[in-house]
């Protein structure tokens, strides 16, 4: 499998007073202004260990570091990979994602996605979305489970994305979290984007990002944990993750965004065992409400949590 490349560019005088977009897409062979754009966007292209804006104009000495990621395939293709579907028709498929699965193709995961594995099920997907994203209209993350609908057909992809865009589909999740809230329900908002130094992470702190609310109520209260009920009012990257992290209160198993840390300091043995074993962010999409685009119907669709969420749970509930 192919890794990403790293450059390090110094920029001369011929290149100072360019924006950066411009200036990558010139100095990089095969790399168009758009795609320049993308990697900044991204936090591929670092300036001084901070991500900049593409519009940046640059100094002579400025020192870019870049990271190219590995070119993608031209287009997803089918596999036979079981699904957990809970509702399809000729506009629209509901899939329970497990914990593990990439929701579509990218630099590093050109199969076994849950593209890859819709493509094997059925050949209607939306095209809108691009040869490797087809139908895709929201996301969650790979150690994410639970519940997305896909597009098969256009006119369900752009029903959906208008719902999406306006906040007015239903989505619960369900968390395990360190620690001990101290209200019962609240509601956090901010900006989220990407991470100044860690382009592998998103923030609240960033200077750049885009507004978010998630809204949070306990549902039980446990030694050193509780299990929280969250309702998401948009939908940005990572936001439930960088949302409790920042409140002081990473979810379970969640190695990028605290999760680690906070684990050597459980005091429960059993429980540590537990996590570790988890291997991953206890996060659930448990609920997912919307209008059918086509029929006009309300479609409400729920999933049980995972048997590795459960078992978490089914001990916190012993102890």
């Amino acid at each position: 499998m192919e890794t990403e490349t790293k450059e390090t560019i110094t920029v001369d005088e011929e290149g100072a007073g360019q924006r950066l977009d411009a200036f990558l897409a010139a100095t990089l062979p095969g790399l168009t202004r758009s795609a320049a754009q993308r990697l900044i966007e991204s936090g591929m292209v670092l300036l001084g260990g901070a991500v900049p804006k593409p519009s940046l104009k640059l100094r002579p000495g400025d020192r870019l570091e870049v990271a190219i990621p590995p070119p993608e395939p031209a287009s997803a293709l089918p596999e036979d990979i079981p699904l957990e579907i809970l509702y399809e028709d000729g506009d629209l498929v509901v899939v329970n994602k497990p914990a593990g699965m990439v929701v579509h193709p990218g630099a590093g995961n050109s199969e076994g996605t849950l593209v890859n594995a819709l493509l094997g099920h059925c050949t209607d997907l939306s095209g809108i979305g691009g040869e490797l994203r087809p139908g895709i209209v929201h996301r969650i993350d790979k150690d994410t489970s639970g519940i997305l609908v896909v597009a098969k057909s256009d006119a369900a992809h752009q029903g959906l994305a208008k719902q999406f865009s306006e906040h007015t589909v239903k989505r619960i999740y369900l968390a395990l979290v360190f620690g001990s809230l101290k209200s019962d329900s609240g509601r956090i908002e901010g900006v989220i984007g990407r991470h100044p130094v860690d382009r592998k992470k998103m923030s609240g702190t960033a200077r750049h990002g885009k507004h978010a609310v998630t809204h949070w109520r306990v549902v039980g209260r446990y030694p050193e944990a509780c299990l929280i009920r969250l309702r998401l009012e948009t939908g940005r990257t990572h936001q439930i993750r960088v949302h409790l992290s920042e409140a002081g209160h990473p979810l379970l198993g969640d190695p990028v965004y605290g999760g680690s840390g906070r684990l050597k300091n459980l005091k429960d043995a059993g429980l540590r065992s537990l996590v570790k074993e988890l291997g991953r962010q206890a996060l659930h999409a448990k609920t997912l409400g919307f209008i059918h685009p086509v029929t006009g119907q309300y479609l409400e669709f729920d999933s049980e949590l995972p048997p590795d969420m459960q078992s978490v749970l089914d001990y916190l509930e012993r102890i």
